[in-house]
């Protein structure tokens, strides 16, 4: 269980510090567009607010693909299976469970599916 406890903060851990690099950069981007005066305040926000929900999508896309190469490095899932899919269904907390983890790595779906959920509802 310390085994997979370690990896699972280790790969939350890069996942914050991902998320963190990303919001810096996104809240930069908007305080700069919010000092700047156009005769279209409501286009420029239309535009700063799709360029934010885009660039955090790919933000989260890049966070899944971190822990399926966790997945692949310890052997988390059966022979076959997708490990994209496979953590982005635990990182969404979505569950079909038709994927399911080995069961010495059983703990790491759950700690995949936190940090999603804190990385997802962290206030902005």
């Amino acid at each position: 269980m310390l085994r997979q406890l370690l990896v699972s903060i280790a790969v939350s851990v890069c996942n914050i510090a991902i998320h963190a690099i990303v919001m810096a950069a996104v809240l930069w981007v908007a305080r700069v567009s919010s000092e700047r005066a156009t005769s279209h305040q409501s286009l420029r926000r239309i535009a700063v607010m799709t360029a934010t929900v885009s660039v955090l999508m790919a933000a989260h896309i890049g966070e899944v693909i971190v822990w399926s190469l966790a997945y692949a490095v310890v052997g988390v899932a059966p022979a076959g299976a997708n490990l994209i899919y496979f953590a982005l269904v635990n990182y969404t907390t979505l569950g079909y469970g038709d994927v399911t983890p080995l069961p010495r790595w059983q703990l790491l779906g759950p700690m995949t599916a936190m940090n999603g959920v804190l990385l997802f509802g962290r206030p902005q």
